[in-house]
């Protein structure tokens, strides 16, 4: 078996939070005074996401909080239209104003969990880097590598492969050989860490790289075939044998 040289991350759910953006939206929400289900919630956050990911000429400009506010934003959007009616009247009863604190609120409360996230992630990134090359393989909305020097990441990553700059989405191949390819490493010779199954450890185990699955919340019927590892904090990836 080749020795481990280089290690690829997700980002969303992975290095800047140990839980998936839907979830993190949702306790920011109900920070924010909002209570809605998740699955309602659900349905705006990929209204949302489809709308960033065809926005990519005005959002790679975007640091965090503007690009989490362009997405609460279209969430909102979402929700005063097609939300449960009890959100629906709270929305269409407050005034523009009204609804922009609503934003902020939202906005602010995700933000701050998510640079908590990416600081202690730079500290467990950045005692990996003399012992690995390391790359990100994410689902992203073409800002990355704006989001990775705003957090001081960005010295870490030697290749970032975000899907809406290369045009090509997870769990196709071709976005982890890009990266691969990049970084100069057969895929024999490296892991791939993030929090999905289906996204993450599936196709990077199918391209013959080891694979770590990132699993925070048990979740019933997954099937952790295509997972290698599992570990439950980002922290536990020193201590991994390979």
């Amino acid at each position: 078996m080749a020795t481990i040289t280089t290690l690829l991350f997700d980002f969303g759910g992975t290095l800047d939070g140990s839980a998936h953006w839907l979830d993190r939206f949702l306790l920011s929400y109900r920070a924010a005074g909002i209570e809605i289900p998740r699955t309602d919630l659900d349905i705006a956050f990929d209204h949302a996401t489809r709308i960033g990911y065809g926005a990519t000429r005005v959002v790679s400009r975007f640091g965090m909080t503007d690009l989490v506010r362009f997405l609460v934003g279209h969430q909102f959007e979402y929700l005063r239209k097609s939300g449960p009616d009890p959100l629906r009247a709270t929305l269409d009863n407050s005034d523009a104003s009204g609804r922009h604190r609503l934003v902020e609120a939202v906005t602010n409360s995700f933000v701050r969990e998510t640079s908590a996230g990416l600081a202690h992630s730079r500290a467990v990134v950045g005692a990996l880097k003399s012992r690995f090359k390391m790359g990100i393989v994410s689902n992203f909305y073409g800002n990355l590598e704006r989001i990775l020097e705003e957090a001081k990441l960005d010295r870490l990553f030697a290749a970032v492969a975000d899907s809406s700059r290369v045009g090509i989405f997870k769990p196709e191949a071709g976005i982890f050989e890009g990266a691969l390819k990049k970084l100069h490493c057969v895929p024999e010779a490296a892991a791939m860490i993030g929090d999905s199954l289906a996204k993450d450890c599936a196709p990077a185990r199918k391209l013959g790289m080891r694979t770590v699955w990132l699993r925070t919340e048990p979740h019933a019927g997954e099937d952790s075939a295509a997972a290698d590892v599992l570990i439950r904090s980002i922290d536990e990836i020193a201590q991994i044998q390979w």
